[in-house]
């Protein structure tokens, strides 16, 4: 087997949708800190595709539809708020976001400590359902 040549440049986008991409994407840019880079917005308010900035990271998402791509994904609340992957968001300030969430309504699945491997963090959910881990570990430091 012959290997895969690396790439000059390697990124993983997490990619996600939203009954109500517009109000997530509002809700992840003034909860966590999210800028957005690109939003196409379809005529009839949904969005056609988003990409929001973080740090030298960026997420894309969209709204749900039913096409092709779209079959292939469940939202949280149509499999009893369960999720198959998450995203981790490497912050200066674990508590300082961790008290934006907390006003902005998230619900926290594991709360904020200090963990064995380094780093401060806590796990939560946002309004649709999608977990969301952040904290202060680096794993590229």
């Amino acid at each position: 087997m012959t290997s895969i040549p690396k790439p000059t440049l390697c990124n993983v986008v997490p990619c996600t949708r939203y009954r109500d991409a517009p109000a997530a994407i509002k809700w992840l840019s003034d909860t966590f800190g999210f800028e957005p880079q690109l939003v196409v917005p379809n005529d009839d308010g949904t969005i056609a595709h988003a990409q929001l900035v973080f740090g030298n990271g960026v997420i894309m998402l969209s709204s749900v539809f039913n096409t092709e791509f779209g079959r292939l994904m469940k939202q949280p609340a149509d499999i009893g708020h369960a999720v198959t992957q998450s995203s981790y968001l490497v912050v200066n300030d674990a508590d300082h976001v961790y008290s934006r969430a907390l006003e902005a309504g998230a619900e926290i699945l594991l709360d904020i400590k200090d963990e064995d491997y380094g780093g401060r963090g806590f796990t939560c959910r946002d309004p649709e359902g999608h977990i969301w881990s952040i904290g202060t570990y680096d794993p590229q430091t």
